[in-house]
C-alpha cells in the first residue's frame, strides 16, 4: 500500500516534485486555527504569512536580480500547495505576491522593480490589486476610474467619479495594504488612452489612510473571513509620473504619450495576458481545497458503517455502497485528470516564448479555471452531503472549504464569461485577432468575417493520433474515448460557427445573444477534451506498471463519467445508440467498484499534510 501510495504520488509531483515537497514540508510547520473572531482571524493570517516570506515562499516566482529564484511555475505550483491548509493564508498570498507584486513585475519597469520587489517579497510593503470596480467587474476594459496627468506638476490625478467606479472586494485593503496597483482609464492631453496600471499610496506608516484615499470594510463574507476585503475611493489622489507601471505604456514629462504596442485593444490584452498567472493560480488552489475534500469524506466513508446487511448481519461500510462510490469516485477521477491538465499549463505558462503560444495559454487558462472551480464546488459540496451531518460540523473541515471556495467561480474571471473567452478562441480567424471581450465585440467580429472552426492539438497530439488511429469500439479503448471527446468538440464547434456565421451588422449582438448555450457547450467540449489528453500523457509517462493500470482505470472513469453526463448530446447526434448509452452507465458503475479498494491509496497520495486533514471523521 506504501510503495503504490508513493509511486503514485511521484507521478502526481511530476516537473516541480522538489519544490512541491518543499512547500508541503513550509505548510506542515504552519500550526492550523479554528474559530477565530474575524479580526483575530486577519492578525492570524497576517503572521502566517509573515512566517510564510520567512521560509521563502514569496521568493520562488520573483527575478534573481532581486532576491528571487526566476521560477515562475514553481511559484505556481507553490501555491497551489498552500490550497491544502488556509484558504484564506492562501489568498492573502496571492494577493500580495501573485497579483500585487506580479503586476509591478510584468506591468513595471525595472526602475519600478528595484524601488518594490524587495518590500514586496520581505512583506514590508503589503499591497493590494485594485482592478474590480462596483460596476465593472468582468468588463475591465470599460473599468470608470481615472489617472489624468497634469503636466504642470508632473503628476497623474487618480479619481473616482461615482459611485460605480469605487474599487470593490479588495484584498489587503481593509486592513493592511499601504499600496496599491490601480488600474484607471489613463487621460493625458483630453485624450484617453485605456487602461493602465498605477502604484498609489493607500496608507501612511503609521496605517492612516492617505488623504483624499477613503477605504472601507466589505465586512463578513460567506467565507474567507482572514482576507480583508475592502473598498477604496480615490478624490483627486495625486501620484508622481513614475507611479505609472509604463512597461506597456509611457508619458512624457509633457504629456506626450507613447506604448511599444500599437492599438489601444491589442495593448489592452497584452497588459492582462501578462496576468494570466493568477488565473492559472486559482485553478490549481481550487484543484488543492477540492483534493482536501475528498481524502477527509473518502476516508470517513472507509470507515462509518451503516445498515445491516441481511445475509451476514453486519453493517456495511459506506464507501461499499454503490451510491457513494458514485458520488465520490467520478469527482476523484476528474480531480485526478484535472491535476495532471493543471500540470501541463503550468508548464506552458513556464515555457511561454511567443505571442502565438501567450495567446493559447490565456485560452487554456480561462477554460481551465472555469473548469477546475466549478468542479470544487460541485465536489465539496458532493463530499459535504456524502459526510451526512459530521459533514456540517465546522471541525470536520468540509463546511470551510465549500465556503471559501465559493468565491473561486466568480474571482479572477467570471466563469461563465471565462468560456465565451474559450470559444472565441477556437474561432478561426479570432485566434490572431484582438477584440473586446465582451458579447457585442465578438458579434461584430463574427458579423464582419468568414469564421469557421480550429481544433488545437495539445503536447500530445502524436501519442493521441496513435491511439485513435488503432482503437475499436470497445467502450474501455482509450482510443475510442478520445475519439468521443474530439468528435464532440468538432462537431459542437462548426455547429456555433454556422449559427454565427448568420450574423450581419445589423442583427449581429441578437444572433450571438441566442447561440450563447451554444458557446458555453463548444468551450466545454473543448476543455474537456484537453484534459482527456492531458491525462492519458501523463500515463504514458508512468515507469510503474501498477500504478500505471491503476491510473488507467482512473482515466477511463472520467472519459466515461463525462459521455455520461452529456449522453443526451451523444444519443441526439447518433454518437450513441440507447443500448451504448446504457453500456456506458454500466461501465461506470463497475469502475467504481474496481477502484473502491484502491480509493484510500488515491488520496493519500495527494499527500496532504496531516495537522491540516485534523478532522475527527478522517481518523
Amino acid at each position: 500500500m506504501v510503495m503504490r501510495t508513493e509511486a503514485l504520488r511521484e507521478l502526481l509531483d511530476g516537473r516541480w516534485a522538489e519544490l512541491r515537497r518543499d512547500s508541503l514540508d513550509l505548510l506542515g510547520k504552519l500550526a492550523p486555527v479554528h474559530d477565530l473572531p474575524r479580526e483575530e482571524y486577519r492578525a492570524w493570517v497576517l503572521e502566517q504569512l509573515h512566517a510564510l516570506a520567512a521560509g521563502g515562499h514569496p521568493l520562488i516566482g520573483f527575478p534573481t536580480e532581486y532576491g528571487g529564484k526566476g521560477d515562475v511555475g514553481g511559484s505556481v505550483v507553490a501555491f497551489e500547495v498552500l490550497g491544502f491548509g488556509d484558504l484564506s493564508l492562501m489568498v492573502k498570498a496571492g494577493v500580495q505576491w501573485g497579483l500585487f507584486g506580479g503586476a509591478v513585475q510584468a506591468l513595471g519597469t525595472e526602475e519600478h522593480h528595484a524601488r518594490y520587489l524587495p518590500g514586496i517579497m520581505g512583506l514590508d510593503l503589503p499591497g493590494c490589486f485594485a482592478m474590480t470596480e462596483t460596476g465593472h467587474g468582468s468588463d475591465v476594459q470599460h473599468l470608470r476610474t481615472t489617472a489624468t496627468y497634469d503636466p504642470a506638476a508632473q503628476e497623474f490625478v487618480v479619481h473616482t467619479p461615482d459611485a460605480a467606479a469605487r474599487k470593490d472586494y479588495i484584498g489587503n485593503a481593509a486592513r493592511d495594504g499601504r499600496l496599491a496597483v490601480v488600474f484607471a482609464q489613463l487621460v493625458t492631453g483630453g485624450e484617453e488612452h485605456g487602461v493602465h496600471a498605477l502604484v498609489v499610496p493607500i496608507r501612511d506608516g503609521s496605517g492612516a489612510a492617505m488623504p483624499g484615499v477613503t477605504i472601507e470594510d466589505c465586512g463578513p463574507k460567506a467565507g474567507l473571513n482572514g482576507v480583508d476585503n475592502g473598498r477604496l475611493t480615490f478624490d483627486h489622489v495625486r501620484v508622481p509620473r513614475s507611479a505609472l507601471l509604463n512597461r506597456y505604456g509611457d508619458v512624457a514629462p509633457d504629456g506626450t504619450y507613447s506604448s511599444p504596442v500599437e492599438g489601444r485593444g491589442r495593448r489592452f490584452f497584452t497588459m492582462l495576458g501578462t496576468l494570466v498567472r493568477g488565473r492559472i493560480s486559482v485553478a490549481g488552489g481550487a484543484g488543492s481545497a477540492t483534493k482536501k475534500a475528498l481524502a477527509i469524506a473518502i476516508r470517513y466513508g472507509d470507515r462509518r458503517r451503516q445498515f445491516t446487511r441481511p445475509d451476514t448481519g453486519a453493517e456495511v461500510v459506506v464507501l461499499d455502497y454503490l451510491a457513494h462510490q458514485r458520488r465520490l469516485l467520478p469527482a476523484l477521477a476528474q480531480t485526478y485528470a484535472l491535476h495532471f491538465a493543471q500540470e501541463e499549463l503550468v508548464s506552458a505558462l513556464h515555457d511561454v516564448s511567443d505571442d502565438r503560444g501567450q495567446r493559447e495559454l490565456e485560452s487554456r487558462a480561462a477554460g481551465l479555471k472555469a473548469v477546475a472551480t466549478w468542479h470544487a464546488t460541485h465536489t465539496i459540496q458532493a463530499c459535504r452531503e456524502a459526510c451526512g451531518g459530521a459533514g456540517y460540523l465546522a471541525e470536520n473541515l468540509i463546511a470551510g472549504l465549500k465556503a471559501d471556495t465559493d468565491v473561486f467561480t466568480t474571482f479572477e474571471g467570471d466563469n461563465t464569461v471565462l468560456l465565451q473567452l474559450v470559444a472565441k478562441g477556437l474561432l478561426t480567424s479570432y485566434r490572431d485577432h484582438v477584440g473586446d471581450l465582451d458579447p457585442w465585440g465578438m458579434a461584430r467580429f463574427v458579423a464582419d468575417q468568414a469564421v469557421g472552426v480550429v481544433i488545437e492539438r495539445t503536447a500530445a497530439r502524436a501519442l493521441i493520433d496513435r491511439l485513435v488511429s488503432g482503437s475499436s469500439d470497445a467502450l474501455l479503448d482509450r482510443g475510442w474515448q478520445v475519439r468521443q471527446f474530439e468528435d464532440r468538440e468538432r462537431h459542437v464547434l462548426e455547429g456555433l460557427a454556422r449559427r454565427l456565421r448568420r450574423a450581419s451588422p445589423e442583427n449581429a449582438f441578437d444572433v450571438f445573444n441566442a447561440a450563447q448555450d451554444h458557446v458555453l457547450h463548444a468551450a466545454r467540449a473543448h476543455v474537456d477534451r484537453v484534459v482527456l489528453e492531458a491525462f492519458v500523457a501523463a500515463l504514458e509517462r508512468g515507469t510503474d506498471p501498477e500504478v500505471t493500470a491503476l491510473l488507467g482505470k482512473v482515466c477511463d472513469l472520467y472519459a466515461l463519467s463525462v459521455i455520461e453526463a452529456d449522453r443526451a448530446w451523444f444519443l441526439e447526434h447518433g454518437r450513441l445508440t440507447p443500448q451504448r448509452a446504457k453500456a456506458v452507465s454500466q461501465a461506470v458503475n463497475e469502475l467504481c467498484g474496481q477502484l473502491r479498494p484502491h480509493a484510500r491509496d488515491l488520496v493519500d497520495a495527494f499527500g496532504i499534510p496531516e495537522p491540516w486533514l485534523a478532522a475527527p471523521i478522517a481518523g
